[in-house]
């Protein structure tokens, strides 16, 4: 199954509260459930204003049925294509 990041536009978003981000992953985990469709929430990066989650599912609109009914933005959903960091430096082809 191909990967996402989904950006969400929240203000405030670096400074949810313990129980504000139980919440929003209760929801998160009660829609994934109800969907009915293979779908995996890797997690979540808190930056500033945003909300930037990794989630796995067959395709972009899953992930927008997802943000639809958690009552979340999903303001960007853009497919993973490759993954790498420092360590691919010195990996050859």
């Amino acid at each position: 199954m191909p990967k996402f990041i989904v950006e969400r536009n929240i203000p405030g978003a670096d400074k949810l509260s313990a129980e504000e981000l139980s919440d929003i992953s209760a929801m998160s985990n009660a829609v994934v459930d109800g969907l009915g469709v293979p779908y995996v929430w890797h997690h979540t990066y808190a930056a500033g204003d945003k909300l930037y989650c990794v989630h796995e599912a067959e395709s972009a609109e899953d992930i927008y049925r997802h943000a639809e009914k958690g009552g979340f933005p999903a303001d960007l959903v853009s497919e993973i294509k490759s993954t790498f960091g420092p360590e691919t430096a010195s990996k050859t082809g």
